[in-house]
């Protein structure tokens, strides 16, 4: 099971089928906003379809194909952060992470982020990370360019977003430019490594 204190007020864990109530009601309070950049929304339509999803990603999880956590604020589901692939064979991994609308400015994600970097370096033992994020989105884009990612490229086209095609930035971080920065500034890139 996936479980990792982030700070006092932040705690990422592993999604259950019995939490399938709770993540329901966030994404359907929070529909028309994830609709601007997750192609899911509209295949949500019900708790079942939640526990469906849940089910599918402890399965995946068992295989070390995925992780799908919550971020928890305080005691309450905010939204979700993970490794939507993982690849042990090439030892790489790609998050992805949302969050709720009223939640976004607080830092959560990028204090999420940052230690879903740690565990997949230090724990999964990665090569490399990656994070794909519609060009549009530009709250998206901030997280990885504070943790030290590299802007690699733009895919076109690459996502149908319900009526239309939306172009992914790519961003890379590879283990040992993440040890660099460790070793070079200790405690003080703690905050974010």
């Amino acid at each position: 099971m996936f479980h990792r204190k982030v700070s006092e007020d932040i705690t990422l864990k592993q999604l259950e089928t019995y939490e399938e109530e709770i993540l329901f009601r966030l994404v359907d309070q929070n529909r028309f906003h994830l609709r601007n950049w997750v192609p899911w929304v509209d295949g949500t339509k019900s708790i079942e379809d939640t526990r469906s999803f849940l089910t599918f990603c402890e399965n995946q999880f068992k295989r070390a194909q995925l992780i799908n956590a919550g971020i928890w604020y305080k005691d309450d589901l905010v939204g979700c952060i993970g490794f939507n692939e993982v690849n042990l064979n090439h030892r790489y991994g790609k998050i992805g992470y949302w969050l709720s609308e009223d939640m976004q400015g607080k830092g959560i994600v990028r204090r999420a982020c940052t230690q879903m970097v740690r565990y997949g370096f230090q724990e999964m033992d990665l090569n490399r990370i990656e994070i794909r994020v519609a060009t549009g989105n530009k709250r998206s884009q901030a997280i990885p360019r504070s943790l030290g990612f590299v802007q690699e490229g733009l895919i076109r086209q690459t996502e149908w977003l319900y009526d239309h095609y939306v172009d992914h930035l790519v961003f890379g971080l590879l283990k040992e430019e993440y040890e660099e920065k460790m070793s070079k500034y200790g405690n003080e890139t703690n905050s974010r490594f």
